[in-house]
């Protein structure tokens, strides 16, 4: 090796919410992490905003969530979305969405322990960056890559520092592309990719003012106008996006993009925020403008030997449904704990391989599902007639509002329009309902086929299924405070859950020795205690059976019968492992010596 070349574990090529969020649970689990990124800094726009209770769930086990809170607006002030004339003129309706809504607001609550949030993508950056940072993340801006070749060994990159020229080679065992939407590390290994990019196109203002006095009454982070002036492109609504309550906003409008980008003046932007808000004479000071596309676009395989991709480099799409950034930090979750055990030696190469298997599906689900959303919004303009004697906005609200035969078929047509828009506001299912299918999951043989809900995109649908994440249950540790389920596993470990009579399976953990394996008796253990019977309810095993829950909260093996001898939870447990993580390579654990 030459001299001049640098060393590390595992090089991430961008700094996004992909790339940072696996160098984070990476270095946390001791591995070396050198983190290079082309821009300057953070993101200094707000981009993706919305903070999902899966994503939050994983800022809880990497140990920020408090500090995201800290920097996030509130649940209670996200979700009365309203649709209207303008933010001062009469309301068509409003739309409680992310779970706020009394409605809705009691089964997201039911399910985990995080709130749901509004995180603009500036803002939750810098908490990444800073725990990766503290975690020993080598993290380096102003650095393009520029090459890599792949050898049985690992990759050996070379970089550009922006600023000097100087270019440095670094050598690594693995290398993970987060490099956004023109991913060359993707590009590079050949990953194929379904769909098509750049269907529409939407200009975005960021300006300043004072909307408290029209908000704050019915606080969201979204509203949609229908205004002639704003009806152009594929959704043909205003919008306007509060990014700091209730002073810093979003003007967003769509465009053909056949026609180009428009060329728009400070003064003809002005005069189209005045019309979203309803006030002629708003004060407005306008910071920011930024465009983007609309695609819909997912790659079908997400690695190529010790090279991985994540995040905007695999699925790209619109942030309708507001699943872009949730679906980076989810990737990167079940990405970095399969990485550190092969990298360790603590799994084979097989358990890398089921990265594809188990993401690639979520990723072409979330892009079908956002792209979705947007074409939903024709059934909302079918509502709106505008014929008449008067202007088009006058003779909208009159006709939804007529006391006729007419009036009441646009009222229902408006109520389907509602209810259609629920599977983008509250769309639990697509963000909880995840099973995963791949070797790192053994399927229990006794459970039979999963039989689904109809509503299986708006309501979460629990289970201890192998595949699917632990269900969120309300513990009491020996301090007498509450603690989730997702509290006692993860942490970069396998957890083997059990209850009461799980003795057996505790001895056989703990005879194995290893490291990374952990074993919690709800309800026994004093730090999980069940006194509200939540875990008990929803367990769906034995007291003396068991879960094999993976480092990111996935069962991936269930024994839903008791178990009450040590040979036989040894010996199943052992085979659960060894399947689990490939250990076929590894050291043996017939001596229940750590490997």
């Amino acid at each position: 090796m030459a001299d001049n070349t640098n060393t590390t574990d595992v090089l991430v090529v961008g700094a996004g919410p992909f790339g940072v969020t696996t160098a984070l649970a990476l270095a946390r689990q001791g591995v070396r992490v050198r983190m290079i990124s082309r821009a300057p800094w953070v993101a200094n726009t707000p981009r993706a905003h919305i903070t999902s209770q899966r994503t939050m769930e994983v800022l809880r086990d990497l140990g920020i969530e408090e500090k995201a809170k800290h920097v996030a607006t509130p649940w209670d002030q996200m979700g009365d979305s309203l649709l209207a004339v303008s933010l001062t003129g009469p309301e068509i309706a409003r739309m409680p969405a992310w779970g706020s809504g009394y409605a809705r607001h009691g089964d997201y609550v039911k399910h985990s322990p995080c709130d749901y949030l509004d995180i603009p993508q500036d803002r939750i950056e810098p908490v990444l960056i800073d725990a990766a940072g503290q975690a020993g993340v080598t993290i380096t801006y102003h650095t393009e890559l520029v090459d890599f070749e792949v050898d049985d060994d690992g990759v050996t990159a070379t970089l550009r520092h922006l600023i000097s020229g100087a270019e440095e080679t670094v050598r690594a065992a693995y290398l993970v592309g987060a490099d956004g939407a023109r991913s060359r590390v993707a590009e590079k290994i050949g990953l194929p990719f379904e769909g098509h990019v750049s269907r529409a196109g939407t200009l975005y203002t960021q300006f300043r003012a004072d909307l408290s006095e029209y908000v704050a009454h019915r606080p969201s982070i979204l509203h949609w106008f229908f205004n002639p002036d704003t009806g152009v492109g594929e959704i043909g609504l205003g919008l306007l996006r509060c990014t700091k309550p209730w002073h810093e906003w979003i003007c967003g409008w769509g465009f053909l993009v056949e026609d180009g980008v428009p060329d728009v003046s400070d003064e003809e932007i002005t005069e189209r925020i005045r019309a979203l808000v309803g006030v002629p004479d708003l004060e407005i000071e306008i910071f920011n403008r930024m465009v983007w596309y609309v695609n819909q676009q997912w790659a079908t395989e997400l690695s190529r030997g010790r090279v991985f991709c994540g995040g905007d480099a695999t699925h790209r799409h619109p942030p309708s449904s507001g699943l872009g950034l949730n679906t980076c930090v989810q990737d990167a979750h079940n990405l970095a704990w399969k990485i550190a055990y092969a990298f360790k030696g603590y799994a084979g190469p097989g358990l890398l391989e089921t990265y594809t298997p188990e993401r690639a599906p979520v990723g072409k689900q979330i892009v079908l599902r956002a792209n979705q959303s947007r074409l939903d919004y024709q059934a909302i303009r079918d509502c709106i007639d505008t014929s008449g004697d008067a202007d088009p906005v006058t003779n909208a609200i009159a006709n939804l509002n007529a006391p006729t035969e007419e009036g009441i078929a646009l009222r229902a047509k408006l109520e389907d329009a509602l209810q259609l828009k629920e599977h983008e506001w509250n769309a639990e299912g697509v963000e909880k309902n995840h099973r995963y299918v791949s070797d790192a999951v053994i399927p229990d043989p006794s459970a039979g086929e999963e039989v689904w809900a109809d509503n299986i995109e708006t309501h979460h649908q629990m289970t201890t299924r192998p595949g699917a994440k632990i269900p969120h249950a309300w513990l009491v540790g020996s301090d007498g405070h509450r603690l989730s389920t997702l509290d006692v596993v993860g942490d970069g470990r396998f957890t083997v859950v059990s209850g009461h009579a799980g003795v057996a399976w505790r001895e056989a953990a703990d005879g194995l020795g290893h490291e990374w394996l952990r074993t919690v008796l709800i309800g026994a253990d004093a730090e999980a205690r069940d006194p509200y019977h939540d875990w008990y309810r929803k367990r769906e095993i034995h007291e003396a059976g068991a879960l094999l829950v993976r480092p990111d909260g996935v069962v991936a093996w269930r024994m839903p019968d008791a178990v009450w001898e040590l040979d036989q939870a040894r010996e199943l447990l052992v085979a659960a492992l060894d399947q689990v993580l490939d250990r076929a390579a590894t050291e043996s654990d017939d001596s229940g010596a750590a490997a």
